[in-house]
């Protein structure tokens, strides 16, 4: 059950993007087209959860031991750069045109302030699933790391297919562009606070 609570309150109830505002810019900026914002997704997907999982051991097995939790942001910003710098060198190589479509967003999401919004979650416990911070494990940090950026996946796709839908309807002049994206993103998080009853 605490599993499902931790799913679904992290894709859903406290979605990254659309509950706490974390890497608006990358959610804005990539989800013109569609194809561009599942690939930005799947790259944020896998950044995300390998940037938890790296992030949880350093500080449980270095910083914490040795008395260093003052250099958790600084480290895990090191971490996170590293980790995109590698997205980077294996789309490069594996599919050019996603490298290209995505320009300069891939770099973005080393400066993703979900990525590193995650990662500070995770250790600090600053997230709830109705679990004690002494019981969370790396299996639930990965796990909550991972949903959350399926959340963030969910709602960057589906802001991406409704940015398509608004660029062939008549949108009135003074709404065109950055402010009727704008509006459709506050209806869009309106529409998942729908959610806050399940978990």
């Amino acid at each position: 059950m605490e599993i499902l609570l931790i799913i679904v309150s992290a894709i859903f109830v406290n979605n990254i993007v659309l509950a706490q505002f974390l890497g608006i810019c990358p959610f804005l900026g990539v989800s013109n087209k569609l194809s561009t914002a599942s690939g930005m997704s799947l790259a944020v997907c896998f950044v995300i959860t390998l940037a938890t999982l790296v992030t949880y051991l350093l500080n449980k097995y270095l910083l914490v031991p040795l008395g260093l939790t003052f250099l958790q942001t600084i480290a895990f910003i090191l971490v996170i750069a590293a980790l995109v710098q590698m997205v980077e060198i294996v789309l490069k190589k594996v599919s050019p045109s996603l490298y290209q479509a995505l320009g300069i967003f891939l770099p973005l999401i080393t400066t993703n302030c979900a990525v590193l919004g995650v990662a500070i979650n995770v250790v600090t416990k600053e997230f709830t699933f109705g679990l004690p911070s002494h019981m969370l494990g790396l299996g639930e940090a990965v796990l909550y790391a991972f949903a959350t950026s399926l959340g963030y996946g969910l709602a960057m796709v589906i802001f991406a297919g409704l940015r398509e839908h608004l660029a062939l309807s008549d949108v009135p002049k003074p709404f065109r562009g950055v402010p009727i994206a704008l509006i459709t993103v506050g209806i869009l998080a309106m529409a998942f606070m729908g959610f806050s009853g399940i978990a």
